[in-house]
């Protein structure tokens, strides 16, 4: 039996009040685009794809739990490896300029899911490219991790880093002949 003072700590960790109460979002999402797995890591590559111009960041927000985290991983070749966090909003604003200067689309090339009741991780291979119909400028892997408040799926975070020469892809990560 939950005591009152884990119940307090739960509430005070998940951000809600002790009857349950949830704050709205700041963006409401649309409810295909967060129905399922499938539906909410389409939803994640399809926003941040496109030609030159803006982006729809109201969407992209929306698919964030709040809190949400986008952390990329980077460094110089053969240097010391380094980590950033951003909210999503955060995301938006840096990199927003960049999306309304260049075209830039990226798809999902391969998927690994594991899931356990209302969380699901989603190691998604990714392909960058600057049209759809050329060759990848980079792949690497998205690390997504979503949970289910069992009215639709959030993203919690989304960790990558891209494919380095002494670092490939490992072949289960990659599309299936």
């Amino acid at each position: 039996m939950r005591s009152v003072l884990s119940t307090l700590l739960v509430a005070v960790l998940l951000g809600s009040s002790v009857a349950g109460q949830e704050p709205e979002p700041p963006h409401a999402a649309d409810p295909a685009d967060v129905a399922s797995i499938d539906a909410i890591i389409g939803a994640l590559y399809e926003v941040i794809s496109g030609p030159a111009g803006p982006r729809d960041w109201d969407r992209f927000q929306s698919l964030f739990r709040d809190g949400g985290r986008l952390i990329p991983t980077g460094g110089p070749q053969g240097g010391e490896m380094t980590v950033v966090m951003w909210t999503a909003e955060e995301y938006a604003e840096r990199a927003g300029g960049w999306f309304a200067e260049n075209a830039f689309y990226e798809v999902e090339a391969a998927r690994a899911v594991e899931q356990y009741g209302h969380i699901a991780h989603v190691f998604s291979t990714y392909e960058s490219r600057r049209d759809p119909a050329a060759e990848p400028f980079v792949r690497g892997i998205n690390s997504i991790q979503l949970f289910n408040d069992g009215t639709r799926w959030w993203i919690v975070s989304v960790f990558w880093a891209d494919e380095r020469g002494a670092g490939p892809i490992p072949a289960r990560y990659l599309p299936q002949e």
